[in-house]
């Protein structure tokens, strides 16, 4: 009984954080807003359901590669979002209008060599 609960609510926390994320992609003004809400919330709804998916099945197996998956999605999504945020902002992608902040202005890239 408490297995199915804590089964069911991973799903929905799962679920409705990846809702969350598609309204973030849609409703949000620029690319670097809406990379954020999905990285962020795409990456928390995958593990919530991955942890659902292991209870569910309570095997060494299956929780072994759930454990892989959640820590794949930890270790890639991150970076990835970094590198494409990283690649839009040197091409010339334009950031939100009201956007205060621009530190890759102010600091330049460090760490970067010049061309």
């Amino acid at each position: 009984m408490i297995r199915e609960i804590l089964v069911s609510a991973f799903l929905l926390i799962g679920g409705l954080l990846s809702l969350v994320a598609v309204a973030g992609v849609l409703r949000l003004p620029d690319l670097f807003t809406r990379m954020h809400a999905a990285t962020k919330t795409g990456t928390v709804g995958v593990s919530a359901i991955t942890i659902g998916m292991m209870i569910h099945f309570g095997n060494i197996t299956v929780t072994s590669r759930g454990v892989l998956v959640i820590a794949f999605f930890l270790l890639t999504a991150p970076v990835a979002a970094h590198m494409i945020g990283r690649a839009a902002y040197r091409s010339g992608v334009s950031l939100w209008i009201l956007t205060r902040i621009d530190e890759w202005k102010t600091h330049g890239d460090l760490g970067e060599e010049d061309d």
